[in-house]
This record gives C-alpha cells, sequence and structure tokens, in this order.
C-alpha cells in the first residue's frame, strides 16, 4: 500500500500567519479561509480539479493590500505540495493541460523536476479581481513553484473576460500538476535516468 501523501505547513511572518494542509489522493474537497474572497473561489478550484483535500486559511495584512496573503498563502502551499510528494517515487512527473473558459483558452506545462522555474505569458486587462490584484496572479504560481520544485510554464493563450483567464489558469494547472503526480505502476522510482528528482 502507499505511503499517505499528505502534509502540513505552518508559516508565521510579522506579515501574515499562513496554515495548509492537504492530501494529494483526496476527492477535491476544500476549506479556504485566505481573507480574500477570489482567492478562496480560484483555491476551490484547485483542489477540486486537482483531486487534492486542501485546507487553507490565512490571517493577513489586508489593511495593506493582498500581496504579503497572496505570496505567502503561495509559498506555504508550495511547500506542503513538496513535503507531500516526498522522494516522488513512481509519479509521472509531467503534467500538460488546456483549459476552455468560454472565450478563454489557458495552457499549463509542468515538471516535478526539483529544478524550479517559472515562466508566465499573458495580460489581464483589469487592475483587480474582488479583493485580489491580478498582478499577484503570476506572482502566487512563482511562489508556488519555486517552493514545491516546479518548472512551470502558465500561459494565457486568448481572452477577454479577466476571472475566466484566471480561473482557468487555475484549473489548467491543477490538472497538469494532477497528471504529473499520478502514480504510475510500471514504474517504481523516480522518473530520471538520473536516479533522483
Amino acid at each position: 500500500m502507499p505511503l499517505s501523501r499528505t502534509a502540513s505547513i505552518e508559516r508565521k511572518t510579522r506579515e501574515t500567519l499562513v496554515r495548509v494542509k492537504l492530501n494529494l489522493d483526496g476527492e477535491g474537497t476544500s476549506e479556504t479561509n485566505t481573507g480574500i474572497g477570489f482567492l478562496d473561489h480560484m483555491l476551490d478550484q484547485l483542489a477540486f480539479h486537482g483531486l487534492m483535500d486542501l485546507a487553507v486559511s490565512c490571517e493577513g495584512d489586508l489593511h495593506i493590500d493582498s500581496h504579503h496573503t497572496t505570496e505567502d498563502i503561495g509559498i506555504a502551499l508550495g511547500q506542503a505540495l513538496k513535503e507531500a510528494l516526498g522522494e516522488k517515487k513512481g509519479i509521472r512527473r509531467y503534467g500538460h493541460a488546456y483549459i476552455p473558459m468560454d472565450e478563454a483558452l489557458l495552457r499549463a506545462v509542468l515538471d516535478c523536476s526539483g529544478r524550479p522555474d517559472f515562466v508566465f505569458n499573458g495580460e489581464f486587462g483589469r487592475y483587480n479581481l474582488g479583493d485580489l490584484d491580478t498582478q499577484m496572479i503570476p506572482h502566487f504560481f512563482k511562489s508556488l513553484a519555486f517552493n514545491c520544485g516546479l518548472t512551470l510554464h502558465l500561459s494565457i493563450l486568448y481572452g477577454s473576460n479577466d476571472h475566466h483567464k484566471c480561473e482557468g489558469l487555475f484549473k489548467a494547472f491543477a490538472r497538469a500538476f494532477s497528471d504529473a503526480v499520478t502514480l504510475d505502476p510500471r514504474r517504481m522510482e523516480v522518473s530520471s535516468t538520473k536516479g533522483t528528482l
């Protein structure tokens, strides 16, 4: 029977207190309370479409803006994903997904490489979605990727509605990541000729 792929992370700074619990092999349930309604909605999408059980809470300095809260949640979530993956034995390693959201088309391509990198292509037309600054959306994913050890490429291929573009990015990441961390019954070791990821 495979080991439980779960993690629990607490990150405390002078700006935020973030708690993350997750189970990679869950049912897609979520409990989110970040203080930013739109970010809660996106994390719910991440859990549901990534088939992971996810609990995220944050007490942050939202009287300033959404930056510290969003960034620190990305950091803590990335650390939790890395912890849950452990030695990465048996995972497929690579994942990609295209997600259409009405008029918008989004793409996520990733590698659980252990060599963090992040490339984002796309633009948002609005400054914010609810209380979430749109400039924080790629920053969230960069923070997650660098703390999880992912090579992550995200693209807004086209679209006009910023809500659709953002939600599609979270769904595309969720599907790509879920595929990448799926256990391949034919592979008992890590998916690298180096023998380690």
